[in-house]
C-alpha cells in the first residue's frame, strides 16, 4: 500500500457493489478498501485516514448518514460521497447539510464515480487519479 495514492474507503451491504466498484478504482491508481459491514467500515475508520469515503445510504445495520456524521466529527478532510438506489431531493439535501461532498443515485457508472473522487481529490488539495 502505497501512502501517495488516494486512499478510499467504499461501504455497501450489497456485496456486487464492491466487487465492481474496487477493480474499477484501482485500475485508476487509487488505494481502495471495500467494506459489506458498517460495523467493520466504522472500526477501519477509526485505524486508518481515508481521503475518500464511499458510502450507500440505506443498509441493515446503519445508514449511510451515520456514517457521514461519524466521519465528519473527526475533524479529517476526509470527503464523502454518498451513493442511493433511493435518492430524493429531500434525501440529497439532507446528505449535503449534513456535510457530503457529493451525492450519487444509482445506478450509476464507474466514471461517474471516478469523476465525483476526482473531485473530492481536487478539493483536498491531493493529485488527481489517471
Amino acid at each position: 500500500m502505497s501512502e501517495d495514492r488516494l486512499q478510499v474507503l467504499v461501504l455497501d451491504d450489497e456485496p456486487i457493489v464492491g466487487k465492481r466498484t474496487k477493480p474499477a478504482l484501482e485500475k485508476y491508481g487509487l488505494e481502495v478498501e471495500v467494506f459489506v459491514d458498517p460495523a467493520a467500515a466504522l472500526r477501519r475508520l477509526d485505524e486508518k485516514h481515508f481521503d475518500v469515503v464511499v458510502t450507500d445510504v440505506r443498509m441493515q445495520q446503519t445508514d449511510g448518514l451515520a456514517v457521514l456524521e461519524r466521519v465528519c466529527a473527526t475533524g479529517q478532510a476526509t470527503k464523502v460521497i454518498i451513493m442511493t438506489g433511493f435518492a430524493t431531493m429531500d434525501l440529497a439535501q439532507q446528505a449535503l447539510s449534513k456535510g457530503a461532498f457529493e451525492f450519487l443515485a444509482k445506478p450509476f457508472k464507474a466514471a461517474d464515480l471516478r469523476a465525483a473522487i476526482e473531485r473530492a481529490a481536487v478539493s483536498l488539495g491531493r493529485p488527481v487519479p489517471r
